[in-house]
């Protein structure tokens, strides 16, 4: 049985959520652009409560996810969890996701490649170490493989050490090597490059 709506009243603590009164009774809140299409007078039934409160929802989960990705951006499952931990439908997520990636808010390959450069600037780090946090990520293989192709492991192994090597001066040679390649392997170098670029800094060491 249709309803009808008796009043609209902006809330005093969100001025962005309107409150919907059906029959003098509070029934639901919907976002201020949702509410402009409704007036008092108007009928709604069930169908269209539901529909409402749907697209809501979808407009709520996307807004969310836009706060989130204001901050840095985040891989497509970053921000499926952070919306899942938040309280939203299965069916409010796919669709906000939708329109994220339709707008291209969030893309996968875009992303890798940021956190990439990031990684290079402020934590220089192997290919095998990022793509384990890539993956962490939900990152896709191929995506991984394809943007990894533009890491110059050995320029980064020796970004990692080069400003860290005055806490190695004055060691011999043996435990030197010992603090390089165990620094180095768990950035996540290969053994190659770690046990190349070792070299290179105890011969910088040593000159």
């Amino acid at each position: 049985m249709a309803k009808t709506i008796t009043a609209l009243s902006v809330q005093k603590r969100n001025k962005e959520r309107v409150s919907v009164f059906l029959d003098g009774e509070y029934a639901f809140s919907l976002s201020l652009n949702a509410a402009l299409a409704l007036k008092r007078g108007q009928q709604l039934n069930e169908a269209d409560i539901e529909q409402l409160q749907g697209e809501d929802d979808v407009l709520r989960a996307y807004h969310n996810a836009l706060r989130l990705l204001g901050y840095r951006p985040r891989s497509r499952l970053e921000v499926e969890r952070h919306l899942r931990q938040k309280g939203y439908e299965a069916e409010a997520i796919e669709a906000a996701m939708a329109r994220l990636v339709a707008n291209r808010y969030i893309d996968d390959e875009a992303f890798a490649r940021s956190w990439l450069n990031h990684r290079e600037r402020l934590r220089p780090s192997g290919a095998r170490g990022l793509s384990h946090e890539l993956r962490q990520k939900g990152v896709e293989r191929e995506i991984i493989e394809e943007v990894l192709t533009e890491l110059d492991e050995e320029t980064s192994a020796w970004a990692a050490i080069e400003g860290k090597m005055h806490r190695w001066r004055g060691l011999d040679q043996a435990e030197f090597r010992k603090k390089v390649m165990g620094f180095l392997s768990r950035r996540g170098f290969d053994y190659a490059t770690v046990r190349k670029t070792c070299d290179k800094a105890w011969e910088a060491m040593d000159s």
